[in-house]
């Protein structure tokens, strides 16, 4: 796997100050999406056991609230196998820091039904997330003003409860005092 960027205080991609990973490759090609770069799995760096080491080290302060993956597409096969072995290796340093991941993929129909991502690590991927943004950017549904997500019919799940109550649970911030 590739990465086309790494940010290592990033206040826009989830809650609190996080650390973000923009992993490479995705097939769905939104229109007017703000990282089209990222399409091309070759594109950046190499995911090397140094760049984990680094990432881990960015993750380590207390103010740091997690670690976020966007892309790209964090679910496309490729990454969800160089992925889940890294979210296995935060969970266990960081217990108290949480994980958002971006997806374009929608939990139902893609990721817990037996759609084209899913492979051996898919479950265990989603069992690490905290929190899922899921659905294609579409941009005749862009609204700036939405919590966390580009466009309308991107939801913001909390993963854990939906996954333990096979019911979506949308994410309430601990925070903010109400979300959209």
């Amino acid at each position: 796997m590739n990465y086309g960027e790494i940010k290592k205080y990033d206040i826009a991609n989830g809650e609190g100050v996080r650390v973000s990973l923009f992993v490479s490759g995705c097939t769905h090609h939104c229109k007017g999406c703000f990282n089209p770069e990222t399409w091309n799995f070759a594109y950046g760096e190499p995911f090397t056991g140094e760049v984990q080491e680094e990432l881990l080290k960015y993750l380590e302060p207390e103010y740091i609230s997690g670690l976020t993956l966007l892309g790209g597409e964090p679910f496309e096969v490729e990454n969800q196998k160089a992925l889940t072995p890294f979210l296995k290796e935060v969970k266990e340093r960081y217990p108290g820091k949480d994980i958002w991941c971006y997806t374009g993929y929608t939990l139902e129909k893609d990721l817990l039904s037996e759609g084209s991502v899913r492979c051996e690590c898919t479950d265990g991927m989603l069992g690490m997330i905290d929190v899922l943004v899921d659905g294609e950017f579409i941009e005749e549904k862009k609204d700036i003003s939405l919590v966390f997500r580009g466009s309308a019919n991107q939801r913001v799940i909390a993963l854990k409860e939906t996954l333990k109550t096979n019911r979506i649970c949308l994410w309430k911030s601990k925070t903010m005092h109400e979300q959209d």
